[in-house]
């Protein structure tokens, strides 16, 4: 869903996800796909992968979901540390992952995704205007 929204808003920008457990070639969860695609976004193409030390190195900005991703991206890509962030750094917040959880959950880690896109959408055009 974070890849769909900071997508649309950056279309000059190359956004990608990935999972620390992601199930590799799953299609995005089918009530992802419906609460995006009221919001005009759709994730038909989306295909789960798995983080790789490759787009590590690639990203200029990595950002993880909850803290604890956070600790074990920045351990297991030590290099990383310095470009990867929580989703809601700003608002010092965590999103829960709502799999397996239903429609209420879906719908919860979603609004906060859609406020931390918005704070990073803000700052990364900042930055790339200059």
């Amino acid at each position: 869903m974070a890849e769909g929204l900071l997508a649309a808003a950056l279309p000059e920008a190359q956004i990608g996800s990935a999972g620390l457990e992601a199930l590799v070639g799953n299609k995005a969860d089918p009530i992802a796909c419906e609460l995006m695609a009221e919001r005009g976004v759709s994730l038909e193409s989306h295909r789960a992968r798995q983080i790789s030390l490759d787009m590590c190195q690639r990203a200029d900005l990595i950002l993880v979901m909850d803290r604890e991703q956070r600790r074990t991206v920045e351990q297991r890509y030590l290099f990383a540390a310095g470009k990867v962030f929580r989703l809601c750094e700003f608002s010092d917040q965590d999103v829960p992952d709502p799999y397996r959880a239903g429609r209420p959950a879906f719908s919860q880690s979603l609004s906060l995704i859609e406020d931390g896109a918005q704070e990073w959408v803000k700052r990364i055009s900042r930055v790339s205007s200059r």
